[in-house]
């Protein structure tokens, strides 16, 4: 008998983004099989998980602001976090003895993870192992100087260990060709799965609010310290309170000086987090925030008039390049974070109250995944 358990290995290292899409696949991939998922991050507080998703939570590891690995389990050293993930990696293989290994990001990211991943990955490729696949958002990173070379290293990485590439978007909006440019051609089937979106949010009354969102929050101060300065302007001026949903990372002194801002100004609030954010946005008139994957899955479920601020430090363009593509289609504006001005963000909150275009892109990606997988578990392929 094939078997139905799936091993989802997700690591989430500035952000929330990669953990909150991996959460809304797992829910899907719940429906075909018993789904293990390993999880390398913080877990934020309050975060919610399928009952039928089994998480084995790894000593958690991420990045600092100069992008080297910390421990976030201050018993541990990165050191010794590594040693003990590598371990538990290779024992949840073998309890577990899946029919897919489902891995996100890497090889297209995470290469501060091989310590890890590539025994994972060596284990896995026995015969009679699972078939393995990538999980990978829309738009990477490529404005590296040796961009070519490391596309070519990520190729050389896919055809050794992995059976597909699943691509979480929609081909129409973005293809993985535009940005990956190996010097050979990947051989590995790649699949657009269409995006991993919420879903529909229930309707209620939207609030006369500008409802301003950090993600994480770890990287969000310079967005949030924008709009307490613009808040009062903006409510003298339409009437709109401001809201911020700070992110569980923000920094604890940003925090303060936030709920300091928002005590002492009756059109100002803040929380740390919601439970749904895309419900959010959708029952407010504005939303203003980055420019992450699932921020802006929610913006397109939401439909609310938005404003972005694209997170673009060091090479960074990921946010940018979406962020752009969204507004040639009418949905929201982006205003780069270089030339992030208080007048100018006012002026892009004003100019974009009055709607936003409606965009026809396929936002059916958990489902399109979950079906793709089970093919994968019963046949020698994926599915064109």
């Amino acid at each position: 008998m094939t078997s139905r358990r799936l091993l989802f290995y997700c690591q989430h290292s500035l952000g929330l983004g990669h953990l909150a899409r991996s959460l809304r696949l797992a829910e899907a991939l719940a429906g075909e099989f018993d789904v293990v998922l390993l999880n390398g991050g913080r877990f934020p507080p309050g975060a919610r998980v399928d009952p039928r998703i089994e998480v084995v939570a790894l000593p958690p590891l991420g990045h600092d602001e100069q992008h080297k690995l910390v421990s976030h389990d201050r018993r541990l050293t990165v050191d010794q976090a590594k040693q003990l993930r590598r371990d538990a990696l290779l024992d949840a293989l073998d309890r577990c003895d899946p029919a897919v290994l489902l891995v996100e990001m890497y090889p297209f990211g995470r290469r501060k993870f091989e310590f890890e991943l590539l025994p994972l990955l060596r284990a896995a490729r026995r015969p009679g192992g699972p078939r393995i696949v990538c999980s990978v958002r829309d738009i990477l990173v490529s404005r590296r100087e040796d961009q070519a070379a490391y596309d070519e290293r990520i190729r050389a990485r896919v055809e050794e260990f992995f059976d597909a590439v699943l691509v979480h978007s929609d081909p129409a909006f973005a293809r993985l060709s535009e940005s990956f440019a190996p010097m050979n051609p990947l051989l590995v089937p790649v699949h657009h799965t269409g995006f991993v979106a919420p879903p529909i949010p229930t309707f209620r009354s939207a609030e006369r609010r500008l409802l301003v969102s950090a993600g994480g929050g770890m990287v969000g101060e310079p967005l949030v310290r924008a709009a307490v300065e613009v808040h009062g302007e903006l409510a003298a001026r339409t009437g709109l309170t401001t809201t911020v949903v700070a992110g569980p990372f923000l920094p604890e002194p940003a925090w303060r000086r936030l709920a300091a801002a928002a005590a002492g100004s009756a059109s100002l609030s803040a929380v740390r987090q919601v439970d749904d954010l895309c419900a959010e946005i959708a029952a407010s008139t504005l939303s203003l925030s980055q420019c992450g994957y699932n921020t802006a899955m929610d913006l397109l479920r939401a439909g609310t008039p938005a404003v972005v601020v694209p997170y673009a430090e060091g090479d960074e363009d990921e946010q940018t390049r979406r962020a752009q593509r969204l507004q040639d289609l009418g949905v929201l504006r982006s205003v780069p974070a270089a030339r992030l001005t208080s007048e100018l963000l006012l002026a892009a909150l004003l100019g974009v109250a009055s709607g936003r275009e409606r965009t026809q892109l396929d936002l059916s990606g958990a489902g399109a995944t979950a079906r793709l997988l089970a093919a994968l578990r019963t046949t020698h392929g994926v599915p064109a």
